[in-house]
């Protein structure tokens, strides 16, 4: 068995994503570091909520030590909501579902043509007016395919139709689009460093743009997503008048797509693009946990091709690997082969069917079960 000890001292490093609709990462943490305890009382525990700039980030970033700030904004219909941002040392952690979020919708609506992310400019104003200097945008989870327009006019930039009036909120209103001006963007934005935090690189619009793919998961049907990526094609066609051929470049450039194009917004702000979870890492101070840790463990509710593709347990375990240390995982379900696995990084996964093979006992328990998971892993690797 593999020996999870530094400088003689058992340390597990629990840096795991939530169980989508059963645990949260935090409660995930707590539930495995509860599971290790009862079998090795001893052991020292290190819990490092991660995320990959989907919903959960800010979350993730509070239980790292971040400053949790609440804001009045838009919901994706319009509707105040209460949003999150977190903010350590001038680095702000931005959300973007936390205003425009598929959970930001009324029970069973779905508003795939005129869902806005006027709220998640409104977020980013506040993290402005906060003094941040630097601000991850983390993008994922969201009601909207407006290509950011709704983010960029809550900060200065206008979208007229052909009478000069505003085109109406959402992909669908940009049908109409005639005009576009960035000049009256927040000049604040001009001296902070904006990083687009994403598990997705999809580009904008085409076969593999944000309607296309992602259109339907918000109730696109298929003839909306032909009209969203028709009115997004404008976009991009109208601002190239604006603001030159930088516009369409965007359009092509990985990450335009994510998060109903939200990422092509940011692109057009300045951002760079980075793969979420990398992202995080950084921010969440994983490099020195690590460097403490004996033993890596990982995971999400669902360990399955999408894992490799730039979730949170594949960057987790590649950098666990990369300062050479053993990671495990857990989850939901697998659905991945062990050399599948054992490319990422993972050693061994331990999905909660192995314990209570009724998948949807697997959901509404999933805390318990997933301590009595963890018990295996104590048995396996810690004693």
């Amino acid at each position: 068995m593999a020996d999870a000890s530094v400088d003689g001292a058992r340390r597990v490093l629990v840096a795991a994503d939530k169980f989508k609709g059963s645990l949260t990462a935090v409660e995930v943490a707590e539930r495995v570091t509860a599971g290790l305890r009862r079998v090795a009382p001893d052991v020292t525990v290190e819990a490092l909520p991660v995320a990959d700039g989907g919903d959960g980030t800010v979350a993730a970033a509070v239980a790292a030590g971040f400053e949790r700030r609440e804001v009045r904004v838009a919901g994706p219909l319009g509707a105040e909501v209460t949003a999150a941002f977190a903010l350590r040392d001038g680095t702000a952690v931005v959300e973007m579902a936390e205003a425009s979020g598929l959970q930001r919708l009324p029970a069973g609506v779905l508003a795939p043509l005129t869902a806005s992310t006027y709220g998640s400019g409104e977020l980013l104003r506040a993290a402005l007016d906060a003094g941040a200097r630097t601000i991850v945008f983390g993008v994922g989870g969201s009601a909207t395919t407006d290509g950011g327009a709704g983010m960029l006019s809550a900060l200065g930039a206008r979208f007229l139709d052909a009478e000069g009036e505003p085109v109406p909120p959402g992909g669908g209103g940009l049908a109409a689009l005639a005009s576009a001006d960035l000049s009256g963007l927040d000049p604040r934005l001009a001296g902070v460093e904006l990083v687009l935090a994403s598990d997705v690189d999809n580009p904008l619009t085409g076969p593999k743009g944000a309607p296309a793919v992602y259109g339907p998961q918000k109730g696109a049907s298929p003839d909306d997503v032909a009209a969203l990526d028709a009115a997004l094609g404008r976009f991009v066609k109208v601002l190239e008048g604006a603001v030159g051929a930088r516009a369409a470049e965007y359009a092509a450039a990985p990450g335009a797509g994510a998060a109903g194009g939200i990422g092509y917004g940011a692109l057009l702000l300045g951002a760079r693009f980075r793969p979420g979870i990398e992202v995080m890492l950084d921010v969440l101070g994983f490099g020195p946990a690590v460097e403490r840790a004996g033993l890596v463990i990982t995971g999400e509710g669902s360990l399955d091709e999408q894992t490799l593709h730039g979730k949170a347990p594949a960057g987790v375990a590649a950098a666990a690997r990369a300062a050479g240390k053993e990671v495990v995982a857990v989850c939901g379900r697998l659905a991945l082969p062990a050399q599948e696995l054992g490319r990422a990084g993972i050693r061994r996964a331990y999905p909660l069917t192995d314990v209570e093979p009724d998948v949807a006992v697997c959901i509404a328990e999933a805390g318990p079960i997933l301590e009595r998971v963890a018990e295996r892993i104590a048995r396996d690797f810690l004693n």
